[in-house]
């Protein structure tokens, strides 16, 4: 059973675009979708983690709106920063889940037991996943994993009833 999801931001939670505004401000485009999902996983008692190589206080936001306890921003090397997040929850690999979009997700995604990435994914990744999502980064692309994670760990019924 996957107790863990593990979200990279550009490319998966966004759609890769990097905006800024004429006064050096960065703009992100987060799903509602992708935030319904995220904060029903955790109430229902499972764990999210943000893992990602920028920082941004737009993230670090956005984790807060949505419950997310583990954010580590700026991360050069995400999969030794998981193994650490892995041990420090008393988990396995086998019951983390990951989605990342390009290179700097590839050890991070061959460590977990289930990986996912985007339809937009690089070639490289989507080589390596486990599952190919059919939906692109920042198009709901995170609230389509956890729609198939909810229904592999058979708790569809405890999903909905967060909401129903």
């Amino acid at each position: 059973m996957i107790k863990l999801i593990v979200l990279d931001v550009d490319g998966c939670l966004t759609n890769g675009d990097v905006i800024y505004t004429a006064d050096g401000n960065e703009i992100k485009h987060f799903n509602v979708k992708d935030g319904l999902a995220i904060s029903s996983w955790i109430k229902m008692g499972f764990h999210a983690a943000i893992i990602t190589g920028r920082e941004s206080k737009i993230v670090e936001k956005r984790a807060n709106e949505l419950g997310i306890k583990h954010l580590f921003q700026h991360i050069k090397d995400k999969e030794q920063k998981l193994k650490e997040l892995i041990e420090s929850l008393g988990l396995k690999s086998y019951e983390v889940a990951a989605i990342g979009d390009d290179l700097n997700d590839y050890k991070m995604l061959n460590y977990v037991g289930r990986s996912f990435t985007p339809k937009d994914g690089v070639k490289e990744i989507q080589e390596l996943v486990d599952t190919v999502l059919s939906r692109k980064g920042g198009d709901a692309a995170v609230r389509e994993m956890i729609d198939i994670l909810v229904d592999e760990n058979d708790t569809k019924d405890e999903f909905l009833s967060v909401w129903i």
